[in-house]
């Protein structure tokens, strides 16, 4: 029988009808919430959450597939049964595709829903029960892998079971562990800030190294493109690689969904990674073979950005890929240009290559440091996540690749760098000429605790620009951030908490890249 405090929500635009079957719930212990239409439903959610919620499917106005959606915003943990009287496989589907915990096709009598009910509740109950022991396995196997600490191999296995823990933990955010994996996670990227000061030098000049961001269209896009097969190259800038396993089950009902994995380049800053994915070179390189499309001293970073097209196409005239017509570029900034896209699947679908840069997630990343609002809705990774998920589920994005889902061409999924919430001030000395990246400087005599961050004082070494003497540069680790001494407090509290990139943490470098395959 259930505990007097279970609570559910029960949303029906027919609840005065079922007043006999709430009685019979109240009997067996249950406290019920009942309430007419969709949009009461997700305050109800937002101001005091149900153990569980019972959600009829036909409602005018909101309907309950899209009540279900706004509730999954404000809760992500509170699970959902579907009530329906339409027995049809694609309803059914849409309804697991969308992660519904059960349904029940009406009419429903009362002793069904008390079944239900209790075999969702008790098997959350006893996941949880689980989750203690299935942990300490996932911490002990993560202790293990850092002692060993045998190579890159090593700590792409750690990050990516890491990032998936970070997903489990968020769906029991009472269970207590989350303290304690986020204290596993900061001593991961201490031994792995080490690693990549000691490794990363060797890696840019040598073949025995990790896939790297030049190898990103050479290994993934091109043996597609050798077979045949039409390509989208798709770049979500700044995604993480646990905010990628936020949003992947939502695009395995479409996809066979492939995920490998690679390090960013330093610094894990647009201007250096995305131009090296779609170059194939690395920052020096570039500057050297490419002067016309590098400008070190350009203050705006995306302007640094503004020749990937061109890049682009000179590496796959390098990799003898190059096609008629040639590569299609779109980069996308908001949701207009995101549907103007989607319009355009037809004819972008008959093109050999199209590559595609959405630009939201870093923009989130970069606006949260400046709005208030975004702060107190994103206060920390586990929320990022949330966000991350609520709108990827909503975004043109996903209707995008529904649509090329449809279409005879593998999607090549990727990012360029990812972010981490950075919680320690690194005082840095330079001159006005400094860059004012918060995560990365280059300037002339920089200085800062070595402890805190990698110097590079040979930067053509790193593979990095190097225009005149004395140019250096010093990239954070951990999370770490660079303040100058004059008003250190003021800007210390002004980016403590926020998300950056461009600096040595597991979350920057280490990367998904991922194949879809259309299932059709």
């Amino acid at each position: 029988m259930a505990g007097a405090k279970t609570t559910i929500l029960w949303v029906d635009d027919e609840i005065d009808l079922l007043k006999s079957h709430i009685m019979f719930l109240e009997e067996k212990g249950y406290e019920v919430k009942p309430v007419s239409n969709g949009e009461d439903a997700v305050r109800m959610v937002a101001a005091a959450p149900p153990d569980i919620v019972l959600l009829d499917q036909m409602m005018p106005g909101l309907d309950g597939i899209s009540t279900f959606l706004r509730v999954k915003e404000v809760n992500q943990a509170v699970p959902v049964i579907m009530i329906t009287k339409i027995e049809e496989d694609e309803l059914i589907d849409e309804a697991l595709r969308k992660r519904i915990d059960d349904f029940l096709l009406k009419p429903v009598n009362p002793v069904q829903i008390v079944s239900a009910v209790r075999r969702i509740l008790e098997s959350k109950a006893i996941r949880e029960k689980e989750l203690s022991r299935e942990y300490v396995d996932h911490f002990n196997e993560i202790e293990a892998l850092r002692a060993r600490a045998e190579g890159w191999e090593t700590w792409i296995k750690v990050h990516a079971s890491l990032s998936e823990w970070d997903n489990i933990l968020d769906e029991f955010p009472d269970s207590g562990l989350m303290q304690t994996h986020l204290d596993q996670r900061r001593q991961c990227n201490v031994e792995f800030s080490m690693f990549v000061e000691k490794n990363y030098r060797t890696w840019v000049s040598d073949g025995r190294r990790p896939r790297l961001s030049v190898d990103l269209v050479k290994d993934f896009v091109g043996p597609h493109r050798r077979n045949g097969r039409r390509v989208y190259f798709v770049v979500i800038d700044c995604l993480r690689l646990d905010q990628w396993m936020a949003i992947r089950p939502m695009l395995e009902p479409y996809y066979n969904v492939h995920t490998d994995y690679y390090y960013s380049i330093l610094p894990t800053a647009t201007p250096y990674s995305r131009n090296a994915i779609f170059s194939g070179l690395f920052p020096s390189e570039i500057a050297s073979m490419y002067p016309q499309y590098w400008n070190e001293q350009d203050t705006d970073e995306g302007g640094k950005n503004r020749f990937e097209r061109q890049l682009l196409g000179e590496q796959l005239k390098r990799l003898g890929l190059a096609a008629t017509p040639p590569v299609k570029y779109l980069k996308v900034y908001d949701a207009e240009e995101a549907q103007q896209v989607r319009r355009q699947i037809p004819t972008l679908g008959k093109l050999p290559l199209v590559a595609l840069v959405f630009n939201f997630v870093d923009i989130v990343a970069h606006s949260r440091s400046e709005m208030r609002l975004l702060q107190e809705i994103l206060p920390n990774e586990s929320a990022y996540r949330s966000f991350t998920r609520s709108w990827f589920a909503h975004s043109p994005l996903l209707d995008i690749l529904k649509a090329i889902a449809q279409e005879d061409a593998v999607v090549v999924v990727t990012t360029d760098h990812g972010s981490i919430l950075v919680r320690r001030s690194a005082k840095v000395l330079g001159d006005r000429e400094t860059s004012t990246n918060v995560r990365y400087k280059h300037g002339h005599n920089l200085n800062t605790d070595g402890r805190q961050a990698l110097r590079i004082k040979a930067p053509l070494e790193y593979k990095l620009p190097a225009e005149g003497l004395n140019k250096n540069y010093i990239i954070a680790k951990e999370d770490f951030y660079f303040v100058y001494p004059t008003n250190f407090h003021e800007y210390e509290r002004y980016f403590k908490d926020s998300f950056q990139h461009g600096g040595i943490s597991l979350e920057e470098m280490v990367l998904p890249c991922v194949t879809l395959d259309p299932k059709r």
